[in-house]
């Protein structure tokens, strides 16, 4: 049953869950809307994306706060960026990816780029994420919304909206807790470290039920319209978290503080040629502090230790839009400047013991461009990007500079109103992070001073057919990858060096409305990672982080206006494809069963009630590739697994005033 269904997926299509509306296709990117309307299982955007995008899967590290890949590419290698703020966290081990600083039920909309295809941002090498939140109305509106799950899963939700043709304002907040979730044989977070790591790693008694997070966030907008064809945006969002359990990690995180602002202006229609000028400044701010005191290990003072990571991101960006004899133009400048640091304290008495990372900047001048064109059928864009970028740190470590020049080219040929074919090619780079230049561990310097930035050249085709029955859309790529920033286990100083390496994969969707009330939706993705020579004193060419066939398939019936039913099959073919040279380990196919039903009683109220995994599978859906630092087993000495939730009930009550 574990590999039947998946396997018998690759016949029919793509991952396209239920999760979220998918709205527009493109080579370069999707586009998903409704995203706080549909993402009813948890305000975790990593796990709605998940569910809905057939290129990206789950890093799943804890409850909440999970990390995404695109395309088995992650950290850097893919940009995040909300309302056009760029979001980096500060944890070296990943527990607050940029997704984790954004609630899925403050979301609007959300783009996923697909390949080195956006020259507006710095180092999307092979995807990213253009996160947009909700937006401000003249309509006066009040939302509540109400979650419930297993584990003691609470959300409370509020949103308020209004104003006029001068001022327009939207405030949103949230808070949601959990306990520990189970896995399918009944484990929580505490016991399954009982069962796989080593005495030191395993939870002290008094912590063996603590609560696995609570997160509170509150994002507010103000809109002003000065003048006519003008506006000034202002936003502010805030995000607490504390004490949020990484069970396969040797630390928790014991608080995860960001605060993103941004502030930008637009003028449109400003001649018949020049159409637009936007300038926005941004700056986001993370403050993670990790540490080791809910766990044995602590009981040894040397080992009650707090890593106190600080990240922040400050940026200016000019967007300038022209159209010229029906030729599309956009002409740009971005600057920004990544500020990273972090050091060991003894948590009992606060004592500073070292630095983790000495204060590093990333600072980035850049110039962009694009333009579009139509010829009839055939539509054409072109874009280029040149990058100046310095790394420095206050150590005796040495400083880097970069510099890089991106570029590409994406055509859609309609063939006719319904069916339509497409090809892009493109190249784009990106810088080494302060943490794989300059990280330190136990007096060693992790990190490799000397590493080149990674260049990704990547060739997409793809065919999409769209009709009144049913939409179809396959798509291939095939990524070489120049030094490519790798890790290499058990090495304890200079762990990372540069590497060449492929990635190639397909990817297919399809939707079929069998009639006005009935259609499914099915899928599946596929990819290869290789390295052209294995590691030195290795043997393994496979390249970690690359997931094996995984699918789905869901049947949706609306009953009546607004109100859907869903039930869901998703699957993942065994992952024995792997780089067990560094760390990752064979895992077993799995399938998993769900279903929901969201029921509008009136357009006041509406509610959601749901069920997944509901064959309580224990499974596992992310390796343990060494570029996570991962507790290892005390019984196998292979990296602890974190196992997904097993069947999880929970409802979700809107209501509308």
């Amino acid at each position: 049953m574990k590999n039947i269904i998946p396997l018998s997926l690759i016949a029919v299509a793509s991952l396209y869950a239920s999760e979220i509306k998918l709205d527009k296709i493109n080579i370069e990117s999707t586009v998903i809307t409704e995203v706080s309307e549909n993402a009813q299982v948890s305000a975790d955007v990593a796990q709605a994306l998940s569910n809905s995008v057939p290129s990206i899967d789950i890093s799943r590290r804890s409850g909440i706060a999970n990390d995404i890949l695109i395309r088995g590419q992650k950290r850097d290698n893919i940009s995040v960026t909300v309302d056009g703020t760029k979001v980096c966290g500060a944890c070296p081990n990943r527990m607050d990816p940029p997704t984790s600083h954004i609630l899925a039920s403050q979301v609007e909309a959300i783009e996923v780029v697909e390949g080195p295809y956006d020259i507006e941002n710095m180092g999307v090498l092979s995807g990213g994420l253009k996160i947009k939140t909700k937006e401000p109305t003249k309509e006066e509106e009040v939302k509540l919304n109400l979650g419930f799950g297993s584990w003691a899963y609470r959300k409370v939700g509020l949103s308020a909206n209004g104003g006029d043709d001068l001022i327009r304002f939207l405030i949103t907040a949230s808070m949601q807790s959990s306990d520990q979730y189970e896995d399918g044989d009944g484990n929580t977070f505490a016991e399954q470290t009982k069962l796989n790591a080593p005495a030191g790693n395993q939870y002290k008694t008094t912590y063996e039920d603590l609560q696995a997070y609570d997160k509170k966030s509150i994002n507010t907008k103000l809109f002003i319209n000065p003048a006519y064809n003008q506006e000034l945006r202002l936003s502010y969002t805030a995000n607490r978290s504390k004490n949020v359990m990484y069970p396969n990690a040797p630390m928790d995180a014991i608080l995860d503080d960001s605060d993103i602002y941004s502030v930008s202006y637009n003028i449109d229609e400003i001649s018949d040629i020049y159409k637009n000028v936007n300038l926005e400044y941004y700056y986001s701010r993370v403050d993670h502090p990790m540490s080791t005191q809910y766990r044995n290990s602590s009981n040894t003072p040397a080992n009650d230790t707090t890593n106190y990571m600080k990240s922040s991101m400050t940026g200016l960006k000019l967007k300038n839009n022209f159209v010229l004899d029906n030729y599309k133009i956009l002409v740009g400048l971005d600057g920004s400047k990544r500020v990273w640091k972090g050091k060991y304290l003894n948590t009992t008495t606060n004592a500073y013991k070292a630095s983790s990372l000495n204060n590093s900047e990333t600072k980035n001048l850049a110039i962009f461009a694009k333009v579009n064109k139509s010829f009839n059928n055939l539509d054409i864009a072109l874009g280029t990007r040149y990058d100046s970028t310095k790394i420095t740190n206050d150590s005796s470590l040495q400083d880097n500079d970069y510099n890089s020049l991106s570029a590409n080219l994406l055509s859609t040929f309609n063939i006719n109103e319904q069916n339509k074919v497409f090809f892009g090619f493109g190249q784009a780079s990106r810088v080494p992070d302060a943490r794989e230049l300059y990280f330190l561990k136990s007096g060693n310097v992790v990190g490799t001073p000397t590493l080149d930035q990674t260049t990704n050249q990547e060739v997409d085709l793809g065919y999409e057919l769209n009709n009144e029955i049913m939409r179809v859309k396959i798509k291939t790529f095939y990524s070489k990858l120049n030094n490519y920033i790798y890790i290499k286990k058990g090495v304890a100083a200079n762990a990372f060096e540069n590497i060449d390496a492929t990635v190639y994969g397909a990817e297919l969707s399809a939707s079929v409305y069998a009639t006005d009330d009935l259609s499914i939706d099915m899928g599946a993705s596929y990819k290869v990672g290789k390295k052209d020579n294995a590691l030195a004193g290795q043997t393994d060419k496979d390249l970690a982080d690359i997931a094996p066939l995984r699918g789905n398939i869901a049947l949706n019936y609306e009953y009546m206006r607004n109100s859907l039913a869903t039930f869901e099959i998703k699957a993942s073919d065994k992952w024995d494809t792997i780089d067990s040279d560094n760390g990752e380990q064979k895992l077993d196919g799995w399938t998993t069963f769900n279903f929901k039903v969201k029921h509008a009683v009136n357009k006041h109220f509406d509610f959601t009630i749901g069920v997944d995994n509901i064959s309580d599978e224990t499974y596992a859906s992310s390796n343990t590739y060494a570029d996570l630092t991962l507790v290892t087993s005390g019984i196998t000495s292979e990296t602890m697994l974190l196992n997904n939730p097993g069947r999880y009930f929970y409802t979700n009550l809107d209501f509308k005033f």
